[in-house]
Order: C-alpha cells, then sequence, then structure tokens
C-alpha cells in the first residue's frame, strides 16, 4: 500500500502578496537613493558658480584704490582726509562700477550691502551686463579691523585696514551660501593701486 501524497508546487496567495510588499520597499528605497543623488548633484555646480562670482566681484573689489583722496584730486602725500582737496568718504560719490575707491562700494561699514546689483535688483558684472545665471545673489560687507598690529577703525582717516567679505547666496535657502574674505591696507595713502 502506498501513501501518496499531492503536494501542490508554487505559491500561495498569501507568498504572493508578501513578495509584492518587500519588492515593492525595496524598489522605493532604491528610487529614494537615485532622487537623493540626482538632486544633491546639481548642488555643486550651483556652489562652484557662486565661488566663482564671488572670486570675481571680491577682485573687483580689491582691484579698486584704498585712498584718502579721490583719484581724482591732485593732492600730493596726504596724510589725512583733510589734506585733500577731494577727499573720499564712505558711500558713493555718483560713479559707476567699477568704482574708483573701496569704500565706494558701500553706503556704511559694517552691513551688507547689495553692491552688485543694477536697479533692478540683478546681479551684474562691472559692466553692468547680467550675469545670466538666475538664483543667486551678492552683498558685500567693509569693516574697519586692525590686522596683525595695524590699527584700523570706522573713522575715514584712521582706516588703515579693510576686511572686504564678499557673500554669494544661491538656491532656495539662505544657507546656502559661499562666503570669500580678505583685507585690504591703505599702504600708499594716494598713489591709486
Amino acid at each position: 500500500m502506498s501513501i501518496r501524497h499531492d503536494r501542490q508546487s508554487g505559491l500561495t496567495f498569501i507568498e504572493l502578496i508578501l513578495f509584492i510588499i518587500i519588492v515593492g520597499i525595496a524598489a522605493a528605497a532604491i528610487l529614494r537613493t537615485l532622487a537623493n543623488t540626482s538632486n544633491a548633484s546639481a548642488d555643486p555646480l550651483r556652489r562652484k558658480q557662486a565661488l566663482l562670482i564671488a572670486e570675481g566681484l571680491l577682485e573687483e573689489v580689491q582691484l579698486a584704490a584704498f585712498t584718502f583722496c579721490d583719484p581724482l584730486d591732485t593732492t600730493e602725500n596726504p596724510t589725512a582726509p583733510a589734506d585733500c582737496a577731494m577727499p573720499e568718504a564712505v558711500g558713493n560719490e555718483g560713479g559707476t562700477r567699477p568704482y574708483n575707491n573701496i569704500n565706494d562700494y558701500v553706503p556704511s561699514l559694517g552691513v551688507p550691502y547689495a553692491a552688485f546689483n543694477n536697479g533692478a535688483g540683478k546681479l551684474v558684472d562691472a559692466a553692468g551686463n547680467e550675469l545670466g545665471v538666475s538664483g543667486y545673489a551678492a552683498t558685500l560687507t567693509l569693516r574697519a579691523e586692525p590686522l596683525n598690529g595695524i590699527p584700523s577703525t570706522a573713522a575715514v582717516a584712521t582706516q588703515e585696514v579693510l576686511r572686504l567679505t564678499v557673500r554669494v547666496t544661491h538656491g532656495p535657502l539662505a544657507s546656502d551660501f559661499v562666503e570669500l574674505d580678505t583685507y585690504r591696507t591703505r599702504h600708499s595713502p594716494q598713489v591709486a593701486q
């Protein structure tokens, strides 16, 4: 006498449902990883563009003169703004970019200012041309700070060192930014540099 066991081969309905759920969860995890990678891969490009913009704007400011007198003034060897026929002061005297003196870029020291925007609030180069990239904003902050024993105060007569900070923001968050700092000394009181 033989005992016959008829076993059905294949999957039960419950096993099939569990298989679909497990594969679905795994596929969702893979797709989420791919989406995060894709979103993050554009960020280095935006950051690199922001860095290039910041470097260019900082270089423009560094190339401006840092003198007691307006560069058009012919006073020789001034030791203070009072010696000048046309003394320099913080704030623009009506010129256009690139300005002839560092302090023309901001209306006051210590306050971030959108010094690189046109009248429409768009970021532009020194010639006034829009940069052709959207989503970027830049500010400049000038601060009188002592550096390695060289004193400097907010008064124009005693500004011997200025700290220049260019901050370029990119992306939807204010925390997405590149910030560059440098110092500029007044090494020649009237010689345009």
